[in-house]
């Protein structure tokens, strides 16, 4: 059976997995919604989404020099303890999301973050693309989604598959170690420079 990317939608905003598990679970589970979410709970990767609406107002403010200091990344990841905050494991975590955003250069957090003004900007551009490419008009849209899903990929910090393991996302090693930790964990804010870029918006 094809999982499609609603498929894969719903179950991810039912549980809060990431993509790449809510994929996977879906086919484990062949398409059954009720099973692939059974799956996520037997692997503890749904139980993150209870953890989400908690507070998390700890954490650490990090900062990452990268090729001969040509790049710098000022990060902050948030948590609910400042007994977690201290461990070398958050300090490990929010180190390699800061090599993270040095490395591929995300411009935001996650897909909500994205103004409307720029998926309108981006999904012209593709659909002018496609008509370009003499692509039948029946299939445009479906064309303009699946182009704007692999911008979200790109531009969006939570939805780049991670540097060390890309077959994880960088929200699927946040949630796993929501899972270990017991603790909500959010990436707060960051700011990446690289020498020489334009100061201009």
């Amino acid at each position: 059976m094809d999982i499609t990317v609603d498929m894969i939608k719903e179950l991810r905003e039912a549980t809060a997995a990431g993509i790449l598990n809510c994929r996977k679970a879906l086919e484990a589970a062949e398409g059954d919604f009720d099973k692939a979410v059974d799956y996520l709970r037997e692997k503890g990767l749904a139980k993150v989404a209870k953890r989400m609406d908690r507070e998390a107002n700890e954490g650490i403010v990090d900062s990452y020099i990268h090729g001969e200091n040509r790049i710098g990344v000022l990060l902050e990841v948030n948590c609910e303890t400042d007994f977690v905050a201290r461990t070398p494991e958050f300090r490990a975590l929010v180190h390699d999301i800061a090599m993270q955003i040095a490395a591929l250069a995300p411009k935001y957090i996650s897909r909500e973050d994205v103004p409307e003004s720029v998926i309108q900007r981006e999904s012209d551009l593709y659909r002018a693309q496609a008509r370009e490419e003499g692509k039948p008009e029946n299939i445009l849209d479906r064309i303009v989604e699946g182009k704007i899903e692999k911008f979200y990929q790109q531009s969006c910090l939570l939805e780049q598959p991670f540097i060390r393991d890309d077959s994880v996302t960088v929200d699927a090693l946040l949630k796993e170690q929501m899972t270990k930790t017991g603790e909500n964990m959010m990436v707060r804010r960051f700011a990446r420079y690289e020498l020489g870029e334009s100061l201009a918006a």
